[in-house]
This record gives C-alpha cells, structure tokens and sequence, in this order.
C-alpha cells in the first residue's frame, strides 16, 4: 500500500505541474509573450504568425523564465555554428536524473564527437548510395495502394511506412511492426516539445519499455550472430568505444530521428503542392523537380522548428549580450523566413537561388547526420508519387500533429 500512495502522489505531482505549465503558457500568451504563444495552440496552428510578431520586435524576445530565442538568420547561424554554446551546459555529465537520453543529440564534445563518429558509419555516401534501390522498391510497393483510386491517408500509407522500413533495415530490426514504430514516433518524437498529457505520458512510458525489449533482445543476438547493420557494427565496440548504457539511447535516436525528419518532410511537401497546385503541376510535368521542391519545402515548413543552446560565456550574439549559462531557442522556422536573406520568404518557390540557406537540418556539429538519407527518401517519394498520381487530390480535411516542436500533418486524406 505504501508504494501504491507514493505513486498515487508522483501521479499527482507531475499532473500538477503538467496542467499548471500550460495554465501559465495560456495566460503568459494572452498577455502577449511571443514565446509562450509558439509554445501554445497558436504555435501549432500558425507559427509563422508568431515569428513575424517576434520580427517586429527586434528579431529577439526575453522569455518568462529569462532566456533568449530569436528569428534572426545570422544569429541562429551563428549560435549552432560556435563551439561556445552547447546543447548543454560546460562541463554537464548526463546522468540517471536526465529525463531524456538523446544520445549524441543531446551531448557536448567529446562525447558527441566520439558517439557522433560511430553513428556516422550508417550514413556514408555510399551507405546511403546503397539504399536507392531498397527506396525505389518500397516506394513502388506502397504506391500501389495510393493509386488504387480509393481515399487513403498519405501519411499512414505513404510517408511513414518508407521511413520506418528504411530505418529499421539500417539498424538491423527485421520485420518490423509499421504501425507499432508509428506509435512508437509520434510518442517519443511528440515527447521533444514536452508531454502534453497524462495520455501522452501513458503512451510515452509503453513506447519506450516496448523499444527497450526489442533493443534489449536485438543487442543480445548481434553480439552473437553480427550482421551488415549498425547495431552489428555498435556491439562490435561495445566497452571500448562506446559504453553498453549508450548503446540504447543512441539506437532509440537514431531510429526516431530517422522516422520523424523524412515523413515529416513527405507531408509536408505533399500538404503545400496541394495548396499551390500549379507547383504540383509542374512538378508532373517534370518529376526531376523533387530535390528541388523538397529543400524548398525543408526552407517553408521544415519539419522541426525549434533547438536551443546554452552560452558557456557572457558574450554578444548579433548585437544581443547573452550571460553565461542563458539559454537561447533558435526558431529554425522563423529564421527559414528571414527576409533578410530569402527574397519574398513567405513565398513558395522551388527556383529561388537563396533556398540553400535554409537551417531546417541545423547547423555546425550538431548538423543532422541523416540529411543525405532523408533528401533521398523524399525525393524518390515525391517523384514517383507525381508520375504514378498525377492527379493527386485532398479528399478530406488535413489534421496536424499536436506539437509545436515538430510539425507535420498526422493524417492526409488523399485521392489518386
């Protein structure tokens, strides 16, 4: 009984503080604090709004908690580029009492150095040169159902299942549950901006013991029975270049960063050629346009719109002091929006000879080490869906993910 009563109590506890954060975001926005507002339902309807608003004021605003964000190009370029801001604080060593484990995602040098390095071997040109064809050949097979002429959601059936077959192969996961690892990414993923419920936390909580079982399992046959997959190449240095606690972190990243980046990316896409169907068109007509549309796409609605880094000194960012330890939020889909930089940014358009600026993947080294992989994972996708449907259309009103951090439609009724 007494273990009953205390978790009854953290239960309440974390409700408390769950509903009384969003309580004071509600009330902080209505009084106009720009931050607490792209936090809130205005962030997840119409960021973009909420960026202008921040323009107006400087570029920069002081959050209720006393830190930094900005939609600055040049600041945010600045900020993820210098190796005087971390994602952590100097010196911090993760520990037990960390929430979350992001693997390199969420250290400073050395040890993002040394786990960023071992990740990388999956990505090399000619690993992901290898995976065209595994790409080309689930693009084909998923299409089969899109173009069937019968109403589908393009996420469920298109743009997930192509990255969660893509990933799970790299890792070494064979026959993997499509819609469990979907489950498993709109959990974890909708997790980085904050857990919006105690539902969410309940889902949270089964995804991450389901994903420790199968890692757990995974660890245990590689180190038996190696294979061509990372997890092989991992456990083969397992205790000399990386510790057996990271090795579950880093393959949990992995496997969501993998999955959230592109199918984001594909819907997206797919959601603002159906809002400019003149794109769309010219996008039939000329199916090699798909890599440019789709860093057009990353620069207009990137799938991740927000990081953060902390300053290890007291320093100036663009004309902005910055004290040592305040932390700072780089509004990626803001500074994607600069018109200092992007003629005409609020404008979709494949052509501009400006949209190689855009930061939706980062920058300096915490620039996101699947970018190859998933440029050609939506490529593929959004060419061949343009020859094989040209005559793609909404059949049914689009339904965006619950996050401010990571932004996608959840469900897109379509019709061949």
């Amino acid at each position: 009984m007494p273990s009953r009563t205390r978790q009854l109590r953290a239960v309440a506890r974390f409700a408390g503080s769950l509903y009384g954060d969003r309580v004071r975001l509600a009330v902080d926005g209505a009084r106009g604090d720009s931050f607490a507002r792209l936090r809130g339902r205005a962030g997840r309807v119409d960021p973009y709004s909420v960026y202008e608003t921040i323009r107006a004021e400087g570029g920069w605003v002081t959050t209720r908690l006393g830190n930094l964000a900005t939609v600055d190009h040049a600041a945010c370029s600045t900020l993820l580029r210098s190796r005087r801001f971390g994602v952590q604080p100097e010196g911090h060593v993760p520990g037990p009492d960390d929430e979350v484990d992001l693997s390199f995602l969420d250290r400073n040098p050395p040890d993002h150095t040394r786990l960023r390095r071992l990740a990388s071997r999956a990505f090399s040109p000619r690993r992901v040169a290898d995976y065209r064809r595994r790409v080309e050949k689930v693009v084909d097979s998923l299409l089969d159902d899109v173009v069937s002429g019968d109403e589908v959601d393009l996420v469920a059936s298109y743009a997930a299942p192509l990255p969660i077959a893509v990933i799970t192969e790299l890792l070494g996961i064979s026959d993997a549950d499509t819609a469990a690892f979907t489950r498993y990414g709109s959990a974890i993923g909708g997790a980085l901006g904050g857990i919006r419920s105690l539902g969410h936390a309940r889902e949270l909580a089964r995804a991450d013991a389901e994903l420790d079982a199968l890692f757990d399992a995974l660890f245990e046959r590689r180190r038996v029975e190696p294979r061509d997959d990372l997890i092989s190449d991992l456990v083969a240095v397992e205790g000399d270049q990386i510790r057996s606690q990271e090795l579950r972190p880093m393959c949990g990243l992995l496997l969501i960063a993998g999955f959230e980046t592109t199918v984001n990316l594909i819907g997206n896409a797919v959601q603002t050629l159906l809002d400019h169907p003149e794109e769309w068109d010219r996008l039939v007509a000329e199916p090699g346009r798909a890599a440019a549309v789709c860093q057009e796409t990353l620069r207009f609605e990137p799938p991740v719109h927000r990081t953060a880094r902390i300053s290890f000194d007291d320093t100036e960012v663009a004309g902005r002091r910055v004290a040592r330890n305040q932390v700072v939020h780089v509004l990626l889909g803001g500074a994607n929006r600069d018109p200092a930089v992007f003629a005409r940014p609020d404008f979709f358009d494949p052509d501009r000879p400006d949209g190689a600026e855009h930061l939706a993947f980062s920058s300096g080294i915490h620039h996101c080490l699947g970018r190859p992989l998933a440029e050609l994972e939506a490529g593929i996708a959004l060419g061949r869906l343009a020859e094989r449907a040209p005559r793609l259309r909404r059949s049914g009103a689009m339904r965006l993910r619950p996050s401010t951090l990571i932004r996608g439609p959840q469900v897109l009724p379509v019709r061949a």
